[in-house]
C-alpha cells in the first residue's frame, strides 16, 4: 500500500494573529510561511510523488503550489475531508480568548466528547479524514502501483488525528502530538499496520530551544505558529 506524505500548510497570517481560522475564506500564508512552501520542492526532491491532494482552503493551495509549479507533470486534487476543522462559533475567535472557555478544558483533556457550538465534533473530524486517507490509498494503489508515494497538504488538527489513528491511539490522546506549519509527517500503510516514520519533520529545531515564557502544556487548538 502507498506511502503517505501529510504536509501541514505553512505560516498564515491567522497563525501569527493567534486567531483561530477554521474554514474563514481569505487566510494566506504569511512572509514566512511563502518562505517555507517554497522551501518544500527542494525538500521533497528525492521522492516519486505521485498525486497531490490538498484541503481546499487558501493556506494549502499556496503551500502546494511552488511544489506543483517545480512538477508540471503531477495531478493535483482538493479534497474537502481533509480541510480545517468546522469550528463553529469559534471561529475567527482569539486563541487567547477561547482559553478561558469552559469546553476549552474539554477539548485538551477528553476532545472524542468535544462538539464545537454550531460546527462538527473532533470525532467526525477524524473520521472524514481518515475515510479520505483509506480511499486515496486504494486509488493511488490503483493507478500508481503498491509501493506508491502520494501527498496530502492539510491543518494540524487533521494531521495529528491521522497520526493517532495510525498508531492505534485514542482521539483522547491525539493533543499530545506536536505538527508545526509546513511540516513533514509520513505514514507508510501496509496490509497489516501503517508504520508512521516521520513526525513533525521540519528540519529546523529552533523550536526546541528554551523559550522566554515556559509552555502552558495546553495543546493549541488547529496547532500553533512554530518557532518564533
Amino acid at each position: 500500500m502507498p506511502t503517505l506524505i501529510l504536509v501541514r500548510h505553512g505560516r498564515s497570517t491567522a497563525n501569527t494573529s493567534g486567531l483561530l481560522a477554521g474554514w474563514t475564506p481569505g487566510v494566506a500564508l504569511d512572509e514566512r510561511g511563502a518562505q517555507q512552501a517554497a522551501a518544500l520542492p527542494g525538500r521533497l526532491a528525492a521522492l516519486p510523488i505521485s498525486e497531490v491532494v490538498a484541503s481546499p482552503l487558501q493556506r494549502c493551495q499556496e503551500t502546494v503550489r511552488p511544489l506543483l509549479e517545480a512538477r508540471p507533470e503531477l495531478r493535483a486534487h482538493s479534497d474537502e475531508r481533509i480541510g480545517e476543522a468546522h469550528y463553529g462559533d469559534w471561529t475567527g475567535r482569539k486563541l487567547a480568548e477561547l482559553m478561558d472557555e469552559p469546553l476549552m478544558e474539554v477539548v485538551q483533556t477528553h476532545p472524542s466528547a468535544v462538539a464545537f457550538p454550531g460546527g462538527e465534533s473532533m470525532r467526525a473530524m477524524q473520521t472524514r479524514a481518515a475515510e479520505a486517507v483509506r480511499e486515496w490509498n486504494a486509488r493511488v494503489e490503483r493507478d500508481h502501483g503498491a509501493d506508491a508515494v502520494y501527498l496530502m497538504c492539510s491543518h494540524g488538527d487533521i494531521i495529528k488525528s491521522l497520526v493517532a489513528e495510525a498508531l492505534g491511539l485514542h482521539l483522547d490522546l491525539f493533543q499530545r502530538i506536536s505538527v508545526e506549519p509546513c511540516s513533514i509527517t509520513a505514514i507508510r500503510y501496509t496490509r497489516m499496520r501503517p508504520f508512521l516514520v516521520r513526525l513533525g519533520d521540519t528540519g529546523d529545531f529552533a523550536s526546541l530551544a528554551p523559550r522566554e515564557e515556559p509552555p502552558s502544556g495546553a495543546a493549541t487548538v488547529g496547532g500553533g505558529a512554530g518557532a518564533p
